[in-house]
């Protein structure tokens, strides 16, 4: 029987906005990514997101972002390393403390928006996440772009790997995400949202947007939570893999 975790990105609401229906989609996944204060989220979101996700049984993990509240971090940053291993040491902390708090177990780490694009094309930048991971916690595991420097860099250190796939977004023919300025990047149908996500759990691979096909590695699939169709995405994708026999399970 195949298996595959179900994540969101989750607890992005800030202060007075709110971002997600993360009540209703908590109970259809399997990983939460909780974002930890800079890209989105608060300390009083961060709470609340533990609690919900010790409620359901999903698993927690840290979902660091770089500092930039406006572009929801997903502007690209000039940084170093070094900035990049303290950004990510710095937001693992303060998830760990709520976490901690409330009686729960870190679980993994994926990076958010820029700051995950940035590292899956930029090998020193994935060596410098992976190395805040391992300075933290070498327990835990490094969620990653499938075929991406993220996951050789974690596995050098030893860490353990998930091999991450997009449910609702498009790829490039390198295996990169299509860039959201484009055309066709975010998948809004369901239906064909649920399909696809299937065929690359069985057959390891994805259609690229000029019709090449990539190999690719399944072990989690990330829906967004910000997407307007996030729970339907969610709910559709329960139904279709239960009814291909894939079993959704914890990281």
């Amino acid at each position: 029987m195949f298996k595959v975790d179900l994540n969101c990105d989750m607890g992005e609401a800030f202060g007075a906005y709110r971002l997600g229906p993360d009540a209703e989609i908590m109970p259809l996944i399997s990983s939460a990514n909780i974002a930890c204060g800079w890209h989105a989220g608060d300390p009083r979101v961060m709470r609340q997101s533990v609690q919900l996700a010790l409620q359901h049984g999903v698993g927690i993990g840290a979902h660091p972002g770089y500092p930039d509240l406006l572009g929801f971090g997903r502007r690209n940053l000039a940084l170093s390393p070094a900035d990049m291993k303290d950004y990510v040491l710095y937001q693992m902390g303060a998830l760990a403390a709520f976490v901690r708090a409330l009686g729960g177990q870190l679980r993994h780490v994926k990076a958010h928006g820029a700051m995950y694009n940035q590292a899956a094309a930029d090998p020193r930048l994935a060596r410098a996440l992976v190395e805040a991971i391992a300075e933290f916690d070498e327990s835990l595991v490094v969620v990653g772009l499938a075929n991406s420097p993220v996951l050789t860099e974690a596995a050098d250190l030893g860490l353990r790997t998930a091999s991450e796939v997009f449910a609702d977004r498009a790829y490039l023919p390198n295996g990169a995400l299509v860039p959201r300025s484009e055309p066709g990047a975010v998948l809004h149908d369901p239906a064909e949202v649920a399909a696809r996500v299937v065929s690359m759990i069985k057959e390891g691979r994805v259609q690229a947007n000029n019709g090449q096909w990539v190999e690719l590695r399944a072990d989690t699939i990330c829906v967004h939570g910000d997407t307007p169709e996030a729970l339907q995405h969610l709910q559709a994708l329960r139904q279709a893999l239960a009814e291909a026999g894939i079993e959704v399970v914890g990281l």
